[in-house]
């Protein structure tokens, strides 16, 4: 069995049942998309949605807290807590981009001129 699922061949979700690893891009589409309807929807008790609709102050400040907790796990050299930390502040960068207008895409548009 392959360690990775191709663009495109499986969902992430089948991927993820299957202790494959899926490759990021997929991975990243799903969640984002996860956040932008948590946008539209606002269902109640959801974290995302409240993020989304609450005081700016407050998702930033996530930020902050989640880039200084990679910033310890790193230093600490624990790869399983770095892992960890680093989601988190992903999750929470793409909450920042839904909140602001910004995808995914836009992001990877920024990051290939940058080395293109």
């Amino acid at each position: 069995m392959a360690d990775y699922i191709p663009s495109g061949e499986d969902r992430v979700e089948d991927a993820l049942e299957y202790g494959v690893t899926p490759e990021i891009g997929p991975v990243l589409e799903s969640l984002f998309a996860t956040i932008r309807q948590r946008g539209i929807d606002l269902p109640e008790g959801s974290y995302t949605a409240t993020l989304l609709s609450g005081h700016e102050d407050k998702l930033l400040k996530k930020i902050g807290e989640e880039a200084t907790e990679v910033v310890m796990a790193a230093k600490s050299n624990d790869p399983d807590q770095l892992r960890y930390e680093a989601a988190d502040l992903v999750y929470h960068l793409l909450v920042v981009m839904q909140r602001w207008g910004l995808t995914p895409h836009d992001l990877a548009r920024e990051l290939e001129s940058r080395f293109s």
